[in-house]
C-alpha cells in the first residue's frame, strides 16, 4: 500500500518568491544547494539534486500551487510515480508551505526525514539570506 506525507513550515518569503524558486533552475539549486534544472511550464520534466529527483510538472498556480509526478533513482523500474503538491499561502511571517507527497511506494524509505533535512533546512537558510 503506497505511503504518504504531510508536512508543513513557515518561510520568510512571499509565495511568489517560495513558487519562483521552486521552479527556477538556478533559484531551486541555490535554495537546496544541489543542482537542478526546472521549468515554470505544464508538461515539462524536472530534475533535483542533482538526478537524484526526476519528474514532470502537472499542474501549476502561479504564488499558490504546484503538483507534480515525482520520484527518485530509489524507486524501482515498475514502481509508479508519487505524486508532489506544494501548497503556499501568505501568512504572518512569510509563507506558511505545505507539503503533500502522496502514492509513495511502500518499499521507499522515510521520505518526510529527507524533506525535512533535504529541503525545508536548507530553504530555511535560503529565504533568512535571500529575501
Amino acid at each position: 500500500m503506497p505511503n504518504s506525507i504531510r508536512i508543513s513550515a513557515v518561510f520568510p518569503t512571499i509565495p511568489e518568491n517560495m513558487y519562483r524558486c521552486w521552479l527556477d533552475s538556478e533559484k531551486h539549486t541555490a535554495m537546496t544547494g544541489e543542482p537542478a534544472q526546472c521549468s515554470a511550464e505544464v508538461g515539462e520534466t524536472f530534475m533535483a539534486w542533482d538526478g537524484y529527483i526526476t519528474g514532470r510538472n502537472l499542474e501549476l498556480e502561479p504564488g499558490k500551487r504546484i503538483l507534480q509526478l515525482w520520484r527518485t533513482a530509489d524507486f524501482q523500474v515498475n514502481d509508479p510515480d508519487s505524486r508532489l503538491e506544494i501548497l503556499m499561502e501568505s501568512t504572518p511571517g512569510g509563507t506558511l508551505l505545505t507539503l503533500i507527497h502522496t502514492e509513495i511506494p511502500a518499499n521507499q524509505p522515510d521520505y518526510e526525514t529527507g524533506w525535512q533535512e533535504f529541503y525545508f533546512e536548507p530553504m530555511l537558510e535560503f529565504f533568512e539570506r535571500a529575501y
